[in-house]
């Protein structure tokens, strides 16, 4: 069972904006090396932070508004939102190293 859940421009607001633990997004498009790469790294951060933060994916070929409003210009895009505002981001095929010490400065 993947603890990474999708999310769309619908759900975004009420599913990482109004959430109560940080949240990491993965934006992302089915046609993407690099973002098929990152996938696994992603599902690993999940398992180990477990429920201090909150990980999800957006397709943005789906999901154009929300990529747009935060100017993803290259994908795969990880970024960290805390309380509603974007406070960190890492762009690009990164080592799970990277993306975990971006994560443990916000918790």
């Amino acid at each position: 069972m993947s603890s990474v859940s999708p999310v769309t421009d619908a759900s975004f607001e009420q599913d990482v904006l109004k959430s109560e633990v940080p949240v990491l997004v993965d934006f992302w498009a089915p046609w993407c090396g690099p973002c098929r790469m990152v996938a696994p790294i992603v599902e690993e951060i999940a398992g180990q932070f477990g429920e201090k933060i909150k990980v999800v994916k957006l397709d943005t070929d789906q999901n154009p508004g929300v990529a747009s409003q935060y100017g993803i210009r290259s994908i795969p895009t990880l970024m960290v939102f805390k309380a509603g505002q974007k406070v960190d981001m890492v762009v690009g095929a990164v080592p799970k190293s990277t993306i975990a010490s971006t994560l443990e400065k916000h918790l």
